[in-house]
């Protein structure tokens, strides 16, 4: 997506620039532009789910209305059964009024129940059978959803190996989502339960309800079905009589990424069959290219279906029309509710990426800004080139980053807003562009994209202020600030194209003070005129470079331990010495500085190929429990299990998220967290501390954030001990904390 602009701003290029009394070698533009395109191609580098498993040793979640907007019961059919036989078990869920639960294919949005067992030699859980769902739209999005009690089966296999007479302890760790329309609260849960080996026709059994359960569960359809591809369209053949009783058939979908969930589908009789005519996925992760198979449930009644598996083939198209989707009365609300989210979402992005300008997070890139703005000079049409360049700079990154962090989420992947400095390949590149820009502006050798003479303003610098603006957005937007954060969060539940729309939104915002110097002179006026004092200026400002390097080299050892930032380091001392010879050569004005992109080259991929080793030998979960006594305020990792079990014994929780990248995230601690009076008041006030630290990739962490509409951090809740959850601003003061325990 990205290639064609790197081409263009190459073939744009000029073949030489004066500047001062040095000359600028078009050799060292392609040796920038392949640091800035090394950043962009990472971010397309397959990512590694990092899954994180809830504890298994918690007591069950069970205390009524506080922990839990849906209700988890789990039963066994049986409590003896004979060895060799399979019993069934059952999670009676009862959500509370306005809440719902999902299906095991949650649709555009959502999860679905997931389950790790403990069980003993000999038993075996199958897999999950859910009921029939019902099709739910918010915001445009098509999601399968229960809204009353439902009961999720699963049978388990016992060994004929057991002996009879043992008593045989089935422990569940559960997570599930619970949503209203408004908001979404993972929840999860560790459930146990007893049965026995023996006669079977002892003891307890429930026979009588779990008929009733299994009653609401597909019945098997007995045949075959067949599908087809034809363009964008996906035909679905079922085999059903030809007189019998249909009501509303809609299909649900159990294969994922097949078909486009929101898209109308219309449902015809033709003959012995059912024709399901739906659009086809045409998302990133869509699969239906490599499906032999598709299978999903088609209902026929209010909470009867049938489950089909339909293998590829030839299928008819037409017949009788029966139904078709998205015609209900509620289809022109939830398009209307869409559109003002969008509106909401989009003014938010502005208004957060605007405000992003004068963010901690944004500190260390503003020296490549104040930069460019001094370069502007009086020329009209030189500062409105300019400008458009570097907006069009900043957007690029930010749509582009955004279109990955969908693609990767469409792809199931647990990632949010900042993605990109958890990956510690990604970091390394960032760290090289970084260094090799702080010893340009020191005057080590020259890049003439980041060249601040009157001749090169007065020209039009459109490739160097293009660059600029892509560097401060892939630098700055990791910082999650006032605004941006709902705006962010809005962007994971609207459909891709209206989500792409807010991403572009917060580039315009993160550009507009530019845009504004290069279309109002009067503003430019303000700005000191170019001159000797420039030359002065850009070495200072070459030290926020060099802080950045440094910091990125801490995010480094944070992310991969002692042995990366060791290699780390000697990449960037090894691109000093090339940069340095490059220098040399420039002095002396000889050309050949081409040849040093072949080592740097080399020298970026030894390190990223380093890295990826370094990675899959680092443990990237986080610590297990206990507590982190190091911090003035001593905290415990965040897992959803912890948080239900202090709030199912009454205490008052304090749970914030962070990142060691993230710059308002330690500003924040410094300033409020990490106190001794927010310390006391909260030893005092009996509230414990759960921090959500979010440096490297966490599917649990991600999951919360998204429940709570944020797509980064920082994120700060307080649970008091009975009330609804208050989220708290993203600057916080000591007096802020210190009034929850009052």
């Amino acid at each position: 997506m990205q290639r064609p602009v790197y081409m263009d701003v190459q073939k744009n290029g000029r073949t030489g620039q004066i500047w001062g009394n040095r000359i600028w070698c078009v050799e060292m533009k392609p040796l920038f532009y392949s640091f800035c395109a090394f950043i962009m191609l990472m971010l397309c580098v397959p990512y590694t789910a990092l899954a994180q498993d809830a504890g298994g040793g918690a007591p069950p979640v069970t205390a009524p209305g506080k922990q839990t907007h849906i209700k988890v019961l789990l039963q066994p059919e049986m409590d003896i059964v004979r060895p060799g036989d399979t019993v069934m078990l059952a999670f009676i869920m009862r959500p509370d009024t306005g809440w719902h639960g999902y299906w095991k294919n949650p649709g555009d949005a959502g999860y679905g129940m997931q389950a790790k067992w403990t069980l003993p030699d000999g038993v075996t859980a199958g897999e999950l059978q859910y009921p029939v769902p019902k099709p739910w739209v918010a915001f445009g999005l098509m999601n399968y959803v229960f809204e009353e009690d439902y009961a999720v089966l699963v049978p388990v296999k016992i060994d004929t190996d057991i002996a009879a007479g043992q008593y045989l302890d089935i422990a569940v760790a559960l997570e599930w989502l619970a949503c209203t329309d408004k908001v979404c609260v993972p929840e999860s849960g560790t459930f146990q339960t007893s049965i026995v080996t023996g006669n079977g026709s002892e003891g307890a059994v429930r026979t009588q309800r779990f008929d009733a359960l299994r009653e609401k569960l597909p019945a098997p359809l007995g045949s075959m079905g067949r599908f087809a591809v034809d363009g964008d369209t996906v035909r679905i053949a079922i085999p059903y009589p030809e007189n019998g009783k249909l009501e509303k058939p809609y299909f649900f979908p159990a294969t994922t990424n097949a078909i486009d969930y929101g898209a109308p589908m219309r449902v015809y009789r033709n003959g012995q069959n059912i024709i399901v005519e739906a659009m086809a996925d045409a998302g990133p992760a869509s699969q239906l290219g490599e499906l032999e198979t598709l299978q999903g449930v088609l209902k026929i009644a209010p909470d009867f279906g049938l489950g089909v598996v339909a293998e590829k083939g030839s299928v008819t198209a037409g017949g009788e029309l029966l139904y078709t989707s998205g015609t209900d009365n509620d289809a022109a609300g939830a398009s209307e509710a869409s559109l003002l989210l969008l509106a909401a979402a989009l003014g938010g992005a502005v208004l957060g990426g605007l405000l992003l300008n004068i963010m901690p997070c944004v500190f260390p890139i503003l020296s490549l800004k104040a930069i460019s703005l001094a370069k502007i000079g009086g020329d009209e049409h030189a500062a409105r080139r300019e400008a458009i360049a570097y907006t069009i700079g900043v957007m690029l990154v930010c749509v582009a980053l955004g279109a990955v962090m969908l693609g990767l989420r469409a792809a199931g992947e647990q990632v949010g807003w900042a993605f990109q400095l958890q990956d510690a390949r990604v970091v390394f590149v960032l760290l090289l562009v970084v260094t090799a820009i702080a010893f340009n502006l020191a005057g080590l050798f020259e890049i003439g994209t980041l060249a601040i003479g009157n001749d090169r303003a007065a020209s039009g610098g459109t490739p160097g202020a293009f660059w600029t603006g892509a560097l401060a957005a892939f630098v700055a937007t990791p910082c999650t600030g006032p605004f941006m954060a709902v705006a962010m969060g809005s962007a994971l539940v609207l459909p891709p194209l209206a989500a792409m729309l807010v991403f572009a939104g917060l580039g315009l915002g993160l550009a507009l003070p530019f845009l504004a110097l290069g279309f109002i002179p009067a503003l430019r006026q303000l700005m000191p005129k170019p001159g000797a004092w420039m030359e002065t200026f850009r070495k200072i400002m070459s030290l926020p470079m060099f802080l950045t390097a440094l910091a990125l080299l801490w995010l480094m050892g944070q992310l991969s331990g002692s042995n990366a930032l060791v290699l780390a380091l000697m990449a960037a001392m090894l691109l000093a010495f090339f940069l340095w010879w490059a220098g040399q050569r420039q002095r002396q004005g000889k050309a050949g500085a081409l040849w040093i992109a072949l080592p740097l080259a080399g020298l970026a991929l030894a390190g990223i190929y380093g890295m990826s080793q370094l990675a899959a030998d680092t443990d990237t979960g986080r610590s297990g429990a206990g507590r982190n006594t190091n911090d003035i305020l001593p905290s415990e990792p965040y897992s959803a299990t912890r948080l239900a079990q202090l709030r199912a014994e009454g205490r008052a929780v304090f749970a914030y998220f962070t990142a060691d990248w993230c710059v308002t995230c330690k500003v924040n601690e410094a300033a409020a967290i990490e106190r001794e009076e927010t310390a006391k008041a909260f030893t005092s006030a009996d509230i414990a501390v759960l921090k959500g630290d979010w440096t490297r990739r966490d599917a649990e962490i991600t999951r919360y954030l998204e429940a709570n509409g944020r797509s980064g951090v920082p994120l700060y809740v307080y649970y008091p001990a009975d009330g609804e959850p208050q989220i708290l601003p993203q600057i916080l003061t000591p007096g802020m904390l210190a009034d929850l325990a009052k």
